[in-house]
This record gives structure tokens, C-alpha cells and sequence, in this order.
């Protein structure tokens, strides 16, 4: 879970409305420069004192935290044997060499770093995750908007364990929780049973390019109902006459719906570059992937159709190609050519109906 801790240092008019946003969103902290800006804060929201450019006051109040520029305001570990009763972390800010080297050292022996890194690039947080690779503390990234916050999250795969973001305005804490927690869900898989392959004739088929590699057992979920999906298999796996392309998968008929963000469904005829797809392994296990390009083009298909141990009927229409695949119990790789009657295939059933993508509970028929 990643920490979102919320700096209202210089926020004015909207103080109480943010603060309000943040407490509802449930955020993990509230940055203040005056230890009575923390007083109304409840419990629930850990109280950060951080005087940046100001010196530590007499009393620390209601403050569960208190970030320090050493520079300004001496050592921490100094600071916590003078104070025994307050949590002290160290702030950082990364302008060269010396001061990366400071956040790393920050990194591996503080419980508490804020850092704050001047230039764009995010080559220096990278060193310091390196860094500090399997220390006890938590790293926490000082960030301009939700956008780079996404970011940070994901540097180096782990990313920082939180952000700090300044908001402008009311709305920007509940974009930077849904960003802390953009870790998609696992999704209950189930072994549908093969009822029968057909061949439906000409039409424009996808094939999702992602901007990240897929693994042995892990591809997408398509279905032309949003009540049952197979899992399609990706392009990992060689084949002959051509090179394996594990960033790909070949999905499906363009009106199919697959599963993306957040619990959303797109059909593969909207997905785009720089849009998002989740991948899913043989066991469930899932994560948001950024695609690439899709591609549509005329191919001849064919029509899978399964059914679940409950009843509920799945379909999904493929190209007609023994290299296109989907995935059975295990992570089996089943050519979809080669499908009969009683095969095993893995696949999921929402529970919902969809308007424009999204679960909702209402009356609807699709066939």
C-alpha cells in the first residue's frame, strides 16, 4: 500500500475543504508547518510538523511526526535523543551528487525520508530505491501533481513507499488515493468447458500490443458478453514461421469487451496508445499494463463457445488460426483451432452488467 501524505503548508481558501477531502479519503498523513494547524486533524490522519524554512518551535503539539532539514535544523538521531518523546525524519532535497548521496545514506538508516528531487528526470530516485534496497524506513516523495505521483509509484517497479503532494484543489486528494491504489485486483478465474468451435466468417480481429512483456501463463480477458471472458493467451510462446512477440496478444473480434483499469470494461475497437489493459496470470493474479497500439485488421474467425459450471454461457470470437490461443487450468497454452467439445479453458464471470464500461446492477439481455 502506497502512503499518500497531504501538504496544506501554503494551502488558503480551500484549507477546510481539502482537509475535510483528505480526512474522508482516508489519506495516511497531513503535512503542516504550525503545530496548531494540527490539532483539528483526527487521529485517524498521522500529523506531520514540517517547519521547512522556519525554526523548530518549543513544543512539537499534537505532531506524530516531525520532518527536519538537517541543514536548518540538525541531525535527527540528535534531535530524537533531546526530545525522546517525538519521531523525527530527515528531509532531503536533491540538487548534485552530494546531496544524492545524502538521500541515499537518509534512505538506508532513517525511519523517515522526505525527499524532494529538483530536476525531472527520475534517474536519482532510482539510485536511492537502489539504495536502500531491503532498509526498514519509508521513503516518501515530495510531488507537483497526481500525474507524477503515478510515476513515482511505479519507478524501478516497487517505487517509493509514498508522496507528498501540495494540492491546489479540492478533488486532488481523492485522484492521488485512486493512484495509490491503481494495484488492480486479483480476479476469481473459473474452468469453463468447451461446447463447441465454429467457424462465423470474415471480420476485423485485434491484437493488443503492450508496452510490457506478458509472462508464460498470463494474457487478457476477452469476451463477447461482459458476463463471461476467456483468457486469451499471449504471443510468448514460440511458434513456427515467425519470431514470438510477448508484448502481444491476438485478442479477439474488435466488439469484444476485455477488462481494464480500476474494474472497467473496454471493448478492444476503443483501446488506444497510452490506454490501459489488465494482464491476468493462470492464477487470478492481475496488473494494470499500458498498451502500445492495437491492431484491427480482416481476418477469418471463429466463435468459441464454453459454458461454466454454473450455467452461465461464455463466448468469444477469435481469428480462425491455429497460432491464436487461449489458456487452460495450469497455464496450459491451448491452440484455439485445436479446441473440442469438454476442453477446459479458463475464464471469469462479472457479476455485472455494463453501461459504458462500468459495473451497474439493471436489467439487461445479451446474446
Amino acid at each position: 500500500m502506497k502512503l499518500c501524505w497531504l501538504d496544506i503548508r501554503n494551502v488558503n481558501g480551500a484549507r477546510e475543504a481539502i482537509v475535510e477531502e483528505a480526512v474522508h479519503q482516508r489519506v495516511d498523513a497531513i503535512v503542516a508547518a504550525d503545530a496548531a494547524d494540527l490539532e483539528p486533524i483526527p487521529p485517524t490522519v498521522k500529523k506531520v510538523l514540517f517547519p521547512q524554512h522556519q525554526p523548530l518551535p518549543e513544543t512539537f503539539g499534537a505532531a506524530d511526526l516531525v520532518i527536519v532539514d538537517p541543514a536548518r535544523h540538525g541531525d535527527p538521531a540528535v534531535l530524537t535523543e533531546k526530545f525522546p518523546d517525538v519521531e523525527f525524519g530527515r528531509y532531503v532535497e536533491i540538487v548534485d551528487a552530494d546531496s544524492l548521496e545524502a538521500a541515499c545514506h537518509a534512505a538506508r538508516h532513517d525511519k523517515w525520508s522526505l525527499l524532494y528531487f529538483r530536476d525531472p528526470t527520475k534517474i536519482p530516485l532510482e539510485i536511492v530505491l537502489a539504495a536502500a534496497a531491503g532498509a526498514e524506513g519509508s521513503i516518501i516523495t515530495q510531488v507537483a501533481d497526481v500525474e507524477e505521483a503515478e510515476i513515482v509509484f511505479g519507478v524501478l517497479e516497487h517505487g517509493s513507499d509514498g508522496v507528498m503532494l501540495a494540492p491546489r484543489v479540492p478533488g486532488e486528494a481523492t485522484e492521488l488515493k485512486a493512484a495509490a491504489l491503481s494495484k488492480a485486483a486479483d480476479v476469481s478465474l473459473v474452468e469453463l468447458t468447451v461446447t463447441g468451435i465454429r467457424r462465423v466468417g470474415i471480420g476485423e480481429r485485434a491484437c493488443v500490443d503492450t508496452c510490457t512483456n506478458f509472462r508464460l501463463d498470463e494474457g487478457i480477458l476477452v469476451g463477447s458478453h461482459s458476463t463471461g471472458m476467456i483468457l486469451c493467451c499471449s504471443e510468448t510462446h514460440p511458434l513456427p514461421y515467425m519470431p514470438t512477440r510477448p508484448f502481444r496478444v491476438n485478442a479477439g473480434a474488435l466488439h469484444s469487451y476485455t477488462l481494464s483499469a480500476n474494474g472497467r470494461t473496454n471493448y478492444l475497437s476503443e483501446l488506444h496508445s497510452g490506454g490501459r489493459v489488465l494482464a491476468v496470470d493462470s492464477q487470478g493474479r492481475s496488473r494494470v499494463v499500458t498498451v502500445g497500439r492495437v491492431k484491427i485488421e480482416t481476418r477469418p474467425l471463429l466463435a468459441i463457445d464454453a459454458v461454466a459450471p454454473s450455467g452461465v454461457k461464455v463466448n468469444l470470437i477469435v481469428q480462425d488460426d491455429w497460432h491464436v490461443r487461449v489458456l487452460g487450468p495450469g497455464g496450459t497454452v491451448l491452440n484455439v483451432t485445436e479446441l473440442t467439445e469438454g476442453t477446459k479453458v479458463l475464464g471469469c464471470l462479472p457479476v455485472e452488467q455494463r453501461h459504458v464500461g462500468y459495473p451497474i446492477d439493471e436489467f439487461c439481455i445479451e446474446k
